[in-house]
């Protein structure tokens, strides 16, 4: 039987629902979707995907850090977009946080989004 730990850092945005940022369970870490708020603030970042996406994977990061994990031991993710027709946008940032490294991934177009943000994204990863 495995047993989970909470995680939680203030270098995330806090849980705006009944979840946590993340779980850990046994060498896995699931991490909830982020949405684009700046975590110092709590307010939603202006701007297009693609600097909605930065925002999403630098919380991602922090979130994995907090858990004993990285970007780099992510193993599956899931990208949810309100247009798809943003995609090539949300991809390059996308591809800049995660380099040569090709977790795999569903990206699916949404209709619509907590506090209307253009998207939103959740990881499996290993802890280190």
């Amino acid at each position: 039987m495995y047993n989970f730990n909470i995680v939680h850092t203030t270098d995330a945005p806090e849980a705006i629902g009944p979840y946590s940022q993340a779980v850990v369970v046994g060498e896995w870490v699931f991490a909830s979707g982020q949405i684009p708020i700046q975590p110092s603030t709590g307010e939603v970042i202006e701007g297009d995907v693609s600097v909605q996406t930065d925002q999403v994977l630098s919380n991602l990061k922090a979130v994995l850090e907090s858990a004993g994990s990285s970007l780099d031991k992510v193993v599956k993710t899931t990208v949810y977009l309100t247009d798809l027709d943003t995609f090539t946008d949300m991809n390059a940032v996308y591809a800049e946080y995660f380099g040569d490294h090709r977790p795999a991934r569903a990206t699916v177009e949404v209709a619509g989004l907590p506090k209307d943000v253009g998207v939103e994204i959740d990881v499996i990863a290993l802890k280190d």
